[in-house]
């Protein structure tokens, strides 16, 4: 198994409801810093040296790190900030080790896909 923490459904179900403001302004934060023309993936603004050319990060990003951080401690992988994906490790009733996905604007987790196939190959949770 590649995760120590699995979920059930409906823990993250319960889970997601918790984190629902954490994703949204995840996403908020992600937006401010793009339009700042903030690299969130290089840690740099583009054409500056060092983070932004003074040496220290911006808030918003100390803040969107920090989100990140108390999601990873929680369980949740993040996938995409901007967006809100994240998901959940979770282990199917055949034993494989799959994600419960969710992305922002959905009102629960509704997909599920394997580890390897990314949001591309989401599939309904009733499927699972």
């Amino acid at each position: 198994m590649q995760y120590q923490k699995h979920f059930s459904i409906a823990e993250a179900q319960a889970e997601l409801r918790i984190v629902m403001p954490l994703i949204q302004k995840l996403a908020e934060l992600k937006k401010i810093l793009d339009a700042r023309g903030y690299d969130i993936y290089h840690h740099q603004y583009f054409g500056g040296m060092g983070p932004n050319g003074y040496g220290v990060f911006p808030r918003e990003m100390e803040e969107l790190v920090e989100i990140i951080r108390d999601l990873a401690e929680r369980g949740i992988e993040v996938k995409d900030p901007g967006k809100g994906l994240i998901d959940f490790p979770h282990i199917r009733a055949n034993g494989d080790e799959v994600y419960l996905c969710y992305i922002l604007g959905e009102h629960e987790i509704v997909a599920w896909h394997p580890l390897e196939g990314g949001f591309a190959a989401r599939k309904s949770i009733n499927e699972l």
